[in-house]
This record gives C-alpha cells, sequence and structure tokens, in this order.
C-alpha cells in the first residue's frame, strides 16, 4: 500500500530552483494529483495560478503568517503574491519564467501549509 501523504513529504524535502525564461510549466494531469495532496489551493481555470485564502482570529495573526510566508519565500527564492486584510491573506502562486504552475510553486504551497501545521 503506498503512503499517499508521499508527494508531500517529497515537496517538503524539495527546494526551489531557477527557472530559466521559456520553460514549460508542469502539464495538467500533473498539477491535478499534487492539488489532490494540497487541501485549499485552487488552480485557475487557465492552469497558470495557484492560490489559496487563509483565515485568522485578527490582524497580528495575519501579519505574523505574512512575514512567516515573506521568510520562506526568500529562502526559497520563489516569491507569492499576497493579498491580506484584517483577518485573511490569499496567497497567489505562479512561475512568470514559464508562464504557468511549476515544481516550485507546489513546493512553496506545501511549505506554507507546513507552517500552520499542528
Amino acid at each position: 500500500m503506498t503512503d499517499t501523504a508521499e508527494p508531500i513529504k517529497i515537496l517538503l524535502e524539495e527546494r526551489c530552483e531557477y527557472i530559466p525564461k521559456g520553460s514549460k510549466p508542469l502539464i495538467i494531469p500533473t498539477i491535478e494529483s499534487y492539488l489532490s495532496q494540497l487541501p485549499g489551493w485552487d488552480v485557475s481555470l487557465d492552469y497558470k495560478t495557484l492560490s489559496k485564502t487563509f483565515s485568522f482570529k485578527n490582524y497580528y495573526q495575519v501579519m505574523a503568517f505574512i512575514n512567516a510566508v515573506a521568510w520562506l519565500a526568500h529562502r526559497e527564492d520563489h516569491h507569492p503574491e499576497i493579498c491580506f486584510g484584517y483577518n485573511e491573506a490569499r496567497i497567489t502562486l505562479t512561475t512568470h519564467a514559464a508562464n504557468g504552475i511549476t515544481l516550485n510553486d507546489l513546493i512553496l504551497a506545501a511549505k506554507i501549509d507546513q507552517l500552520l501545521a499542528e
């Protein structure tokens, strides 16, 4: 029997890599297979972005989360779009050099989720 969490474990162990301009994004079946392991993350209709909204009790928690995501993004050298308000933050991931979703986006999504894992 295979461990269904295995793809996530692999993503958590990986590091984002440089993606040269003009690289190809991941194919839809690959994106879908990872999305099944990333609860709450949604892909855009054109399969170019991956996003998730995180809810919190207050502004302080939102800011703490955003700062943690910023630290993680800096460490991985892969930077999401972050929109936030009083009690929520929306993270959107894409790889501009590939004009779509790459393994870097999935790695960062898994690591962002890990920030809130209990």
